[in-house]
């Protein structure tokens, strides 16, 4: 089953400042294709689980927040930035 991918406006903005800002934007880029192909085939079994219908998923160097709506075969982005290297 194939899910539609939308972004939330903000989080599309910020991905957008994430890249604009990034020592290695190709990294940027894949990790954000990665994230795309995941969440249209299988949003459910990747990532971890939150609240409600919200989900998590990390691909480096980006992190997302997520909603699924299955009855709609939707994925709702709502929040994305970098993730912290220590």
């Amino acid at each position: 089953m194939k899910f539609t991918v939308v972004w939330k406006r903000s989080a599309e903005a910020a991905l957008a400042e994430i890249w604009l800002s990034a020592d290695d934007r190709q990294a940027v880029r894949d990790a954000a294709n990665s994230m795309e192909a995941l969440l249209r085939s299988t949003p459910l079994q990747v990532g971890e689980s939150r609240a409600d219908a919200t989900r998590i998923l990390t691909v480096d160097p980006l992190s997302v927040y997520y909603d699924v709506l299955e009855n709609d075969q939707l994925v709702a982005v709502w929040a994305v930035w970098p993730i912290q290297k220590t």
